[in-house]
């Protein structure tokens, strides 16, 4: 069986490309700008220290996963598996994938990477790839039982998406800002042991480069997937200035070219042509910047 119109959108941004297939599937109407914006991915950064690439994918999710179900999708958590788990633990969540899918809910399986999960047949999961149909890091099924696919090292966890009531358009905004808020002030709440979130995570950025201890492929992809956040961001507020009147639109606007700006300076930080003193400069002025927007957030929801 396969789960008709279900696709995983290109982004950067692996996890929002599944969302963005999912909410498309349900026919909620989201624009990408509401999609990062509203589930808060817009906002993140997080940089392990020595900038290897899986910053994108190791920091805790429960608040992003909150911000989610207001948006429309509740997401359901199936549980994580390595490779000490035998094929009774593997039968039983593929069971409730199965069962997931025979309702019409697509699933994700996470494993170094994100990927929609769009249906099976008798011998195995069928999967969406997130970019190029012929990578081999990203496997087009996942065998039952065995999940050779993912090769001698699985750090797996699967979810299934469930369509819920979207909340209103002003919960969305305002529960989304102060997440953006929280990641600045109070990280150490969302991130794991050696990656910082926030403006430690440029801190961690810098510190890397200095040493010369930045991993250059790592470098490139943190730059990829923060700068797409950021263009993001500035289409949710350019979209917020748009729908609003006043100080609030004022400030949106506001708040739509500082995060542009950001947007394109990470963009240049993740050039490999760039040289890494040059980096070092940009993420300096980067991270002053993506503050001084924090800080026009607060000032935002005050008005709000």
């Amino acid at each position: 069986m396969k789960l008709q119109n279900l696709n995983m959108i290109p982004f950067n941004t692996s996890l929002m490309g599944v969302l963005k297939g999912v909410f498309d599937y349900y026919d909620i109407k989201m624009t990408n700008g509401m999609a990062y914006g509203g589930s808060g991915h817009a906002f993140l950064i997080n940089i392990h220290d020595v900038v290897c690439p899986s910053g994108p994918y190791c920091w805790k999710y429960n608040k992003f996963f909150e911000l989610v179900k207001n948006l429309g999708i509740e997401i359901i958590d199936l549980g994580f598996f390595h490779n000490k788990h035998k094929v009774d633990d593997r039968n039983k969540v593929e069971l409730k994938m199965r069962k997931y899918l025979d309702a019409g809910m697509p699933c994700l399986a996470q494993n170094m990477e994100n990927q929609t999960i769009i249906g099976y047949d008798d011998n195995q999961f069928l999967l969406a790839q997130p970019w190029n149909p012929e990578c081999e890091f990203t496997p087009a099924n996942l065998t039952f039982g065995s999940w050779k696919e993912f090769g001698s090292a699985i750090h797996a966890t699967f979810f299934a998406f469930k369509k819920v009531p979207t909340k209103e358009k002003t919960t969305i905004i305002k529960q989304s800002l102060s997440y953006a808020v929280d990641l600045f002030k109070n990280p150490d709440q969302y991130n794991f042991e050696k990656y910082r979130i926030g403006s430690g995570a440029y801190d961690n950025w810098i510190k890397a480069l200095e040493e010369g201890k930045a991993d250059d492929h790592g470098n490139w992809w943190n730059a990829m997937v923060w700068a797409e956040c950021r263009k993001m961001a500035g289409e949710y507020f350019a979209e917020i200035a748009d729908t609003h009147k006043g100080k609030t639109s004022e400030l949106a606007r506001e708040l739509s070219t500082q995060y542009s700006g950001v947007a394109g300076r990470l963009f240049k930080i993740g050039n490999k042509e760039t040289k890494a003193q040059e980096k070092i400069q940009l993420l300096k002025d980067t991270k002053e910047k993506d503050e001084t927007a924090v800080r026009k957030i607060e000032e935002l929801l005050k008005v709000f």
